[in-house]
């Protein structure tokens, strides 16, 4: 069985918390038992890739996968497009997976500078930094 699609759009250095719950059946009635189950979860930067970033991810009985990426993770991935999938392994060894998609960062405004600028405390004078001066031009008299 192919998994679900699920296309995360991330903002670069933020963080993210997706919660998923899982059913045996379409009119969700029966909640899909992950006792013993592990959830694993990764960006790459392509099937395959050797870039990999960790989603974290618990699981609550009797069928929720709470997933996580923290702002610290969020802030080393490059910008642009990626792919992600979310597998399930069970006791037996049995693997699904159950969701993936592709993966867009838009890079972020605050804090984004190679090197972020001081903060001042209320009330200090802000500083200017103005170009250099240029001589004034003299007229020359023939």
């Amino acid at each position: 069985m192919m998994p679900s699609s699920y296309p995360l759009t991330l903002y670069h250095g933020d963080s993210y918390q997706w919660q998923f719950k899982l059913w045996q059946d379409t009119g969700k009635t029966q909640p899909l038992d992950l006792t013993d189950v592990q959830a694993k979860a990764e960006i790459r930067d392509k099937p395959g890739g050797l870039e990999v970033f960790q989603i974290t991810c618990e699981i609550s009985l009797p069928n929720v996968i709470a997933a996580s990426l923290s702002a610290a993770v969020c802030r080393s991935l490059p910008l642009g497009n990626m792919v992600w999938d979310l597998q399930l392994t069970y006791s037996t060894g049995s693997v699904n997976t159950i969701l993936s998609g592709s993966v867009s960062v838009a890079p972020d405004v605050t804090d984004s500078a190679e090197e972020a600028p001081e903060v001042l405390a209320a009330g200090e004078p802000i500083p200017i930094k103005r170009p250099p001066m240029k001589a004034p031009r003299v007229a020359k008299k023939w």
